[in-house]
């Protein structure tokens, strides 16, 4: 029996007439993409929108009814309908996440179109594609295209298109996150963001402030520039920095804000705001997206400036990456997990607590906005520096049960070589209480999932932010070449 078409259902020319209303309606470019608003961007310095080429591969649904024989997704799916409502839905990506998606508006409906397409991504490769197979006859097409372009590439199959062993050729195939589901439009919005926060890598600037200046060099793989600057003027801003007005008010704020004050004194708190305000202007005038320092040669005697450690919650809280010690791999880790899930990092040094089997970890600063910048704050106490034994810095107190990622990105030396990164999941238990715990200031304890023994952890200044985000680093991983470990 010949199928009825339902009421969701579109013929040839229905669907030609709604994509191009869809199309004038999303303000297309002399080049056809599908150009957002470009509302998101970072905290940092504005950033071009990196480009996705989109494409549905399927043969039109009419060319199906003649032949009488439709096979996967079979005579109910109606390919023309769902493409206008996966557009629709780029459409809104598009406009949440600032990205340019230009969409093919015919699908890929043969070899040809495959061929055409192919020429098209060479000869004016984007930052990524985005592949939609709706016929499981027309896979071929959809694997020359990622294995010919060797671009990074998203890939949504709707669940019941594709079988087992088409799945698994691209499951787990570098340069590809792979995705089979029922409209699973969460996971292509985790993929975009990948393709995202991979261009904004690209175009990042981190400030070093170090003990002397250095060359400008770029980040292997990923193309961040780190410029490296002498930290006396760092020092010598702080130094002009007075009890200003914006100073106090700041001053005040810590003091009002936080639960309790140990040993700090108004003078410490007062010191410590003047070393943010001047740390904030020496990041707005260098108009950079992170800063790191090698801060605690200062701390030492004699004293050249206070713990930045408060303007570095600040910056954190305010979406900009703020490395301790100068760790490059830090802060690219705390660069890219902003970049990707919109949190704040935690940047610490790590133990282990045998007994319980629990990671601790511990640092003298962190973000407060753990859950992102327009969430409730966790609270914090003032207490000193905990190795320097004087200044002002935050002890902040994570809430438990929590679930946290903690991750470590490991740069390679050059193009040649492959970067790695460590990654891991759990939950917080508690902060041990200080004195009776040792280490840094702000300290958490939790579970790591992946680790039978969590003694066997590796690295060192890890980075935790809030949510199991595990899973996607991973696929990011795959996606961009870096070797996901533990």
């Amino acid at each position: 029996m010949r199928p009825s078409r339902t009421s969701t259902q579109f013929s040839r020319r229905t669907f030609l007439q709604a994509v191009g209303g869809t199309a004038a309606a999303l303000s297309l470019t002399s080049r056809g993409w599908l150009v957002g608003a470009a509302l998101a961007r970072p905290a940092g310095q504005a950033k071009t929108p990196p480009v996705i080429r989109a494409a549905f591969v399927y043969p039109p649904t009419e060319e199906l009814r003649k032949v009488g024989y439709y096979s996967w997704p079979g005579s109910t799916f109606d390919a023309e309908g769902r493409q206008l409502q996966y557009m629709a839905r780029l459409q809104d990506l598009e406009r949440r996440l600032g990205l340019r998606i230009a969409i093919e508006r015919d699908p890929l409906a043969d070899g040809d179109a495959a061929d055409r397409f192919i020429r098209q991504v060479k000869a004016e490769p984007p930052d990524a594609l985005f592949l939609v197979p709706f016929k499981k006859g027309h896979w071929p097409h959809l694997t020359r295209i990622v294995e010919e372009t060797r671009l990074p590439t998203v890939v949504l199959a709707p669940l019941g298109v594709l079988l087992v062993g088409m799945i698994r050729e691209l499951h787990r195939k570098p340069g590809v996150y792979m995705i089979n589901g029922l409209d699973s439009f969460e996971a292509v919005e985790n993929g975009m963001r990948m393709v995202r926060a991979a261009s904004w890598m690209k175009q990042s600037r981190i400030l070093n402030i170090a003990r002397s200046a250095g060359t400008r060099q770029t980040v292997a793989h990923l193309g961040t520039t780190v410029d490296t600057v002498a930290n006396t003027g760092f020092i010598e801003e702080f130094q002009r920095t007075g009890p200003t007005d914006q100073v106090k008010a700041l001053a005040n704020r810590y003091k009002t804000q936080a639960t309790h004050v140990h040993q700090p004194s108004d003078e410490d708190i007062l010191d410590a705001a003047r070393a943010a305000v001047a740390l904030k202007k020496v990041v707005a005038e260098a108009r950079v997206d992170a800063v790191m320092m090698d801060c605690l040669p200062g701390l030492q005697h004699p004293h050249r400036h206070v713990p930045p450690c408060m303007g570095f919650m600040d910056l954190r809280d305010e979406g900009i990456p703020a490395g301790c010690e100068s760790d490059l791999d830090a802060t690219l880790t705390m660069m890219l997990l902003q970049y990707l899930f919109d949190r704040p990092g935690f940047q610490h040094n790590p133990a282990v607590e045998t007994e319980l089997n629990h990671y601790f970890c511990a640092h003298c600063t962190s973000a407060s906005h753990m859950a992102g910048p327009d969430a409730r704050p966790e609270p914090y106490t003032l207490m000193n520096h905990a190795e320097a034994g004087w200044g002002c810095v935050p002890r902040v107190l994570f809430s438990p049960g929590q679930e946290v990622t903690i991750a470590k990105y490991l740069h390679a030396p050059s193009e040649q070589d492959v970067p790695q990164m460590l990654v891991y999941s759990g939950e917080t238990i508690s902060c041990p209480p200080i004195p009776q715990t040792g280490g840094c200031r702000t300290n958490v304890e939790t579970t790591i999932n992946e680790l039978k023994d969590v003694a066997d952890l590796k690295g060192h200044h890890l980075v935790m932010i809030y949510g199991n985000h595990a899973k996607v680093l991973r696929r990011f991983c795959q996606m961009y070449g870096i070797e996901a470990t533990i």
